[in-house]
């Protein structure tokens, strides 16, 4: 019984941190499979040591439990890029600015790219780098992952079904699991269902092509960070359309919800049909998808380290406010 007890605490004290929460990764993960070709599944179950009818969803959330190791603190920082903007007056992303100097979601996904292909490396560093880049591709497709104001709605309280909470909570969790029912591994397939039927035969079929737009492995900064500006133009269109005090302790439950869940169902499509084409380019060097290809010789990538860049500069209100808070965002999965 002490044990089952202890277990028990274990589990709901540990703080968990995820964008899109575990639904939401596993949705996206749900979906690359779905879209990846037979020779990149071949090549993902390889390294992943997993044949299941989940090997990307099972580990989609791993990056969240690892960096709450004692060996894995140091990749906290690399699920955001806070966007030093203005909100809901101005929104935009600057990696100069913006990605600190212990690195963000953009130069992890540089990072961890080349890495997955470097075969100087073990077979667990390289599993860990797939690991990662499957997270973090769903990462930066979240609005307020991309977003430094308090510390990305980490600090605005609002209430959500009664329920008190945060602005950045209730977009990775709350929101989405209202909307499906739940969190668990069947809901997640289920949904990446619907929203891969909506990207063949229906509402995204005619722009899934341009999700793919400069999408390109000689150049991976460029190409994530046209993901982290186009989710984080919501915060100003959607998550902080009237300013934090139209939201700050509010419930959010009503017409806030049913506003932003198209923007949740397009970011979490987006994620799941990107990631497929950012991994059928690792391994065979073409999307996979019906897209056009750019017209040039494919080559492999180079297993490049990626040397963080070091900004002799003070340290912002906003980097100092992220500091303080830290890299979770107090999930209850």
């Amino acid at each position: 019984m002490a044990l089952k007890h202890f277990l028990t605490l274990l589990l709901t004290t540990t703080p968990l941190a995820s964008a899109w929460g575990t639904l939401g990764h596993d949705t996206v993960a749900y979906i690359a499979q779905n879209f990846v070709t037979s020779a990149t599944k071949s090549w993902a179950q390889g390294i992943l040591d997993d044949n299941s009818s989940s090997y990307l969803a099972s580990v989609a959330t791993w990056a969240d439990t690892y960096r709450y190791t004692a060996a894995g603190k140091f990749s906290a920082p690399y699920h955001f890029i806070d966007a030093e903007d203005n909100p809901p007056t101005s929104c935009g992303v600057d990696y100069t600015r913006d990605c600190g100097e212990s690195g963000c979601v953009v130069s992890a996904i540089q990072n961890y790219t080349s890495r997955v292909v470097d075969d100087s490396l073990s077979t667990t560093e390289r599993q860990m780098a797939l690991k990662w880049i499957i997270h973090f591709i769903g990462d930066i497709h979240q609005p307020l992952h991309d977003e430094a104001l308090d510390v990305g709605g980490n600090t605005i309280d609002v209430t959500f079904e009664g329920t008190d909470t945060n602005l950045h909570h209730i977009w990775d969790s709350n929101i989405p699991e209202k909307l499906i029912g739940g969190y668990s591994l069947t809901l997640a397939s289920s949904w990446a269902k619907t929203l891969t039927a909506e990207i063949k035969t229906g509402d995204y079929k005619s722009e899934a092509s341009g999700w793919l737009d400069g999408i390109s492995l000689d150049d991976p900064v460029t190409t994530s960070m046209s993901w982290a500006t186009e989710a984080n133009a919501y915060v100003c269109s959607t998550v902080l359309k009237g300013g934090v005090s139209a939201v700050s302790g509010k419930e959010l439950d009503g017409s806030y919800y049913t506003a932003a869940i198209p923007v949740v169902e397009l970011q979490i499509a987006r994620a799941g049909y990107r990631l497929a084409a950012w991994l059928n380019l690792i391994a065979t060097g073409k999307t996979g998808l019906k897209v056009a290809e750019r017209r040039r010789s494919v080559r492999p990538i180079q297993p490049v380290r990626v040397e963080l860049q070091d900004w002799a500069r003070p340290l912002s209100a906003a980097r100092l406010a992220r500091l303080a808070h830290g890299y979770d965002c107090g999930h209850e999965h």
